[in-house]
Order: structure tokens, then C-alpha cells, then sequence
């Protein structure tokens, strides 16, 4: 593999994982403070079309960003009022924001741009750019790995930089403050906490909050950074990717980073082996190639979830003892 082809991959790889960094540290908050959270994809679609719309109609970056987190910090609140204040079935409220999110942005997409449930481009201006464009132009011209830092490293869109940030950030927040140690034990032994003199309501109503911010910029990615507009069902199951990914990472954020990459690689490589003649078999279908990592979804699922080790009150409603 030549040093193009290298600067190429991890290029592709770093913009693809970059929504499932976001939507895993999501959910380990949520998670975390012992909430099942399976509507991260319906968050991150909800998001995609805010960013969308607001882009395309106000002609805003900051807009865009605001609105697609206050769709999703809003979509968390009701998973907190249907499972936190009345504990409902988070499973069950999980899989009906999904439901609601894909009949809900075509509709809104079909009634507002009359484009097929889609929203109409937003402009190069609205779009993230590349953050350092001269320096990864200047890091090109360097022997041996230029190509690898100039496009692989260098070329990419502060989201990008940002997701890969806040993986020690949340790492430090989550094993290291106050906050973590009482978000970790509220997903372990919430009566624990509540004799502690804590509330355990506005505990994961906060890790919500935060859960929804996270898969807010989730999508918003895919809108403005990653795609020109909003599309129908564009977030394709990264949801459930990153919460596979989290799984696997057994609910730590360098492990989740570690799971997302791949996924990410085996997107990035079902690109470059499209068209490819395999000895003996011929050209591979491109929807074999394409279904790569959404394989390796359910079997990270059916091999991983019976050894990691959730958080012990996960999916367990918290009623306070009077």
C-alpha cells in the first residue's frame, strides 16, 4: 500500500468515525447513568434535520449547530419523561423515537422543501471547512509521510478534531470528577446515591442533556461537513454502529474510539474494494462489500453483549423509596 493510498485511508476513516465518536460518548453518558439509550440514531436523524434546514434556510453555521442540539437535547428530555419521571420501558421509548424520527423528518422535509422529504443544499459558506488547509498543503510537500499527515492528519474539519478531543475529555469527566463518580454510581446502585442526598432524577436528566448535545453534533455532522443537505434515512444505522461500538468498548470512551476506528476502516475499505476481481471468485457484489460493517455490528452484538458488563441499574426504572 504506497503512502497515498495510506494518507487516503486514514483520511476516510477519521470522517466516518466521527459521527459514531460522537453518538458512543453519547450514549455512554446516558448509559452510564443508567439509561438504556437505543434512539441514538433516531437523535442523530432528528439533528441531521435540523442542521439541515436551519443551514439551508438562515444561511447559518451557528444556527445550524444550535438547532440540530436542541432537537436532540429535546428528543432526550422526552426519553427522560417517559423513563426517568414515569418510568416507562426505555427499550420501548428507544424504539419509538426511531419510528417517530424517520416518519418525522420526511414528512417535515416533504411539507417545507417539496423535495422528496429531502432539504434543499446549503452553501459552501454554511458548510465546515477544513481547519488548517495551508498547513496540510504544506505538510503534502514533506517526504515519506506528507501525504499521510497533509490529508490523513491535517485535512480535516474541527468536528473531527473535536470528537477526537473530547474522548480524554470525557474519560477525565467521567472517571475523575465528582460528576463522573456519581453518574457511574447512579448506574450502579442508584438507592446508593439517593441516601447520599442526591437526586438521581436530575442526575440522568443531566446525562441526557448532555447525551443529546453529543448526537446533536452527531448529525449535524453528516449535514455539514460530511453531505451538502439532509436526505432520507441518512444516518443509515450509525446509531446503532456507536451503540454496538460502546458495547464493545464495555462503556469506556478510549475502548468505544477504538471500536468506532474500526468501523470506520471497514467503511472506508468497502470503498476502495469496490470493483476489486478476487482470484477464482470474480468482482465482488458491491452490496456484499457495502454490508461489511453492519456484519460486524451484529457480531460484535451476538459475540460481546453476553461478556461486557453493563452498568448494574441499566434499564432498571428508579422509584424513590417515601
Amino acid at each position: 500500500m504506497d503512502e497515498a493510498l495510506w494518507g487516503t485511508m486514514l483520511a476516510s476513516t477519521l470522517r466516518v468515525s466521527t459521527p459514531l465518536i460522537f453518538c458512543a460518548l453519547a450514549g455512554l453518558f446516558s448509559e452510564r447513568s443508567g439509561v438504556v439509550d437505543i434512539a441514538l440514531e433516531g437523535k442523530m436523524l432528528l439533528a441531521a434535520f435540523a442542521a439541515g434546514a436551519c443551514g439551508a434556510v438562515f444561511g447559518s453555521t451557528t444556527l445550524a449547530l444550535l438547532a440540530a442540539m436542541a432537537a436532540a437535547v429535546g428528543v432526550s428530555w422526552v426519553h427522560g419523561l417517559a423513563c426517568v419521571s414515569h418510568r416507562g420501558d426505555q427499550v420501548v421509548s428507544g424504539v419509538a423515537i426511531n419510528i417517530i424520527a424517520v416518519g418525522l423528518t420526511a414528512v417535515l422535509g416533504a411539507a417545507w422543501f417539496h423535495q422528496g422529504g429531502q432539504t434543499p443544499p446549503v452553501s459552501p459558506e454554511v458548510r465546515i471547512q477544513a481547519l488548517m488547509p495551508a498547513l496540510a498543503q504544506a505538510a503534502r510537500g514533506l517526504p515519506v509521510l506528507g501525504t499521510v499527515l497533509g490529508d490523513g492528519v491535517l485535512g480535516h474539519n474541527a468536528l473531527v478534531y473535536l470528537a477526537l478531543l473530547l474522548v480524554p475529555l470525557v474519560w477525565w469527566t467521567v472517571f475523575r470528577t465528582r460528576f463522573g463518580l456519581r453518574l457511574r454510581a447512579v448506574g450502579e446502585n442508584p438507592q446508593m446515591v439517593d441516601a447520599a442526598g442526591v437526586s438521581v432524577s436530575r442526575l440522568r436528566y443531566t446525562a441526557l442533556t448532555i447525551n443529546g448535545m453529543l448526537c446533536g453534533l452527531a448529525g449535524s455532522y453528516l449535514v455539514l461537513a460530511q453531505s451538502a443537505s439532509f436526505s432520507q434515512n441518512m444516518t443509515a444505522g450509525r446509531g446503532f454502529m456507536a451503540l454496538a461500538a460502546l458495547i464493545f468498548g464495555r462503556w469506556h470512551p478510549v475502548k468505544a474510539l477504538w471500536a468506532c476506528l474500526l468501523f470506520g476502516f471497514l467503511d472506508a475499505a468497502a470503498i476502495r474494494l469496490q470493483g476489486v476481481q478476487v482470484p477464482g471468485i470474480g468482482e465482488v457484489p458491491v452490496q456484499v462489500i457495502q454490508a461489511l460493517p453492519y456484519v460486524l455490528t451484529v457480531v460484535l452484538l451476538a459475540g460481546f453483549i453476553g461478556q461486557s458488563v453493563a452498568p448494574k441499574a441499566l434499564g432498571i426504572p428508579y422509584a424513590k423509596e417515601r
